[in-house]
């Protein structure tokens, strides 16, 4: 059976595994995890998780799992940004879990959560190469946006959402 719940402390580094090894597949199919791993960590590219009670405090921000009885098996984030704007941030699931509606449910819990704390925006950054991972967020209502933040790739695609009610 499929759960989402908040992270806990040792789910951490199964979840950062989780992260690479998508993103491996995705973006350098030719490095061995391991290599890919080490890349990750030189360009601090997942130092959000190393200081993850700090960026996603459960008050402003969250930090849910997919979990298949007790493996970690998919990831999503919301962090704040300013005043009612939050960050969509680490939606990564392993591909043998497409299809079967993880993903929505992490982006609902997700938009559940954002109303809550009285966030009325969502935006979020991905790669062009993820068009997969595009053309899901435009399903859900996610409309392209001007980048919001500054350290944009040159090829990333921003994306913003308004809630409603």
């Amino acid at each position: 059976m499929i759960t989402i719940a908040p992270i806990k402390d040792e789910q951490i580094v199964a979840a950062k595994r989780v992260i690479e090894g998508v993103a491996q597949r995705i973006f350098e199919p030719e490095k061995s995890s391991v290599e890919f791993a080490a890349s990750l960590e030189d360009e601090h590219e997942l130092k959000d998780m190393d200081d993850l009670r700090q960026v996603y405090d459960g008050k402003l921000g969250v930090f849910l799992v997919a979990l298949d009885g007790d493996r970690v098996i998919g990831t999503g984030a919301l962090k704040p940004l300013e005043g009612q704007v939050a960050e969509l941030k680490r939606l990564w699931l392993l591909e043998e879990y497409h299809g079967q509606r993880i993903g929505y449910r992490l982006v609902m819990r997700l938009f559940e959560f954002a109303r809550q704390v009285g966030y009325k925006q969502i935006f979020l950054q991905t790669s062009l190469q993820q068009q997969r991972a595009i053309d899901f967020y435009k399903q859900i209502g996610f409309v392209e946006v001007s980048d919001y933040v500054m350290q944009a790739y040159d090829d990333d695609i921003s994306l913003g959402i308004t809630l409603g009610g």
